[in-house]
């Protein structure tokens, strides 16, 4: 068959994603006339379009149709993550090569840093017993973040409550967030962190296959990255900038005491003791 036949028929198939993406035909009809002077230039320009255009189709969201979503949370509790790439990350942090948003705010917290306290500075010489020198936080200083948010432009996504184990007893609201403040266990070696979920990311807030699922963490800037962690995480693990961690979910009575039951207006453990003296005080 001739080159000159199939041409016509290779061109609309190699639009197809083109036409699906909802770029623009009439430019894309004008290019062709001009710039495809022989068919050999029209099969390659249309090779072009077509893998100019499958980069910007967006991908497909799914989501799960069947509760109890992965069959992962049984009587034996939440499984461990293994082997994930961990960085560092901290409330104030300025946004920089990889790190594309600042932590002034978190995916919860429109005034993280203020309600923090002030800069949580990740500098080993400004810090002392898990905390920045210069002030006592307001919040927990054990805190991470991983790529899924259960809130989207004031809803909550239509996934969450089937992937989320404990969404149906924490639920309260349309729009609130089940995760905030959500309890992790961390672990490097023979070492166990306890900190609590606080924001999003590292650059991803739609990952639930990953968080509540059996996926491994998609690639990224920093080297794969699937868990975020504070500084005081840092310290207490003797981690590396970036490193190798185990971690998973645990529920708050399963918390041990340690470092990060000492501050946090948003810490239960602080709470507590809150509310015992609150009534020693009252009798």
């Amino acid at each position: 068959m001739k080159l000159s036949r199939i041409a016509p028929a290779l061109f609309r198939l190699m639009l197809m994603p083109l036409l699906l993406s909802g770029l623009p035909f009439s430019n894309v009809a004008a290019a062709a006339e001009t710039d495809t002077q022989s068919n050999t230039d029209f099969i390659k320009f249309a090779m072009k379009l077509r893998e100019d255009a499958l980069l910007k189709i967006t991908p497909k969201v799914i989501v799960p149709t069947s509760t109890g979503y992965g069959g992962l949370y049984g009587a034996g509790g939440y499984p461990w993550k293994r082997n994930i790439v961990t960085t560092v990350f901290w409330v104030g942090e300025d946004a920089g090569q990889n790190n594309p948003v600042a932590n002034h705010k978190s995916s919860w917290d429109v005034n993280w840093r203020a309600n923090y306290g002030g800069l949580d500075t990740p500098d080993p010489m400004a810090r002392r017993n898990y905390i920045p020198v210069g002030f006592v936080p307001r919040q927990n200083p054990f805190y991470v973040a991983l790529p899924y948010n259960d809130v989207e432009k004031g809803r909550t996504k239509p996934e969450a409550k089937i992937v989320i184990p404990w969404f149906r007893r924490a639920f309260r609201e349309e729009g609130k967030t089940v995760c905030k403040g959500r309890w992790l266990a961390i672990r490097k070696g023979n070492r166990i962190c306890y900190a609590q979920w606080e924001d999003c990311g590292p650059f991803r807030t739609d990952h639930w296959q990953y968080v509540f699922g059996s996926d491994r963490p998609l690639p990224n800037l920093n080297k794969g990255a699937g868990l975020d962690v504070s500084p005081a995480i840092r310290d207490y693990l003797g981690m590396r900038g970036t490193d190798v961690c185990d971690w998973k979910f645990v529920d708050f009575r399963d918390v041990p005491s340690g470092p990060w039951a000492r501050y946090g207006d948003n810490n239960p453990f602080v709470q507590k003791a809150r509310s015992s003296v609150g009534q020693v005080v009252e009798r």
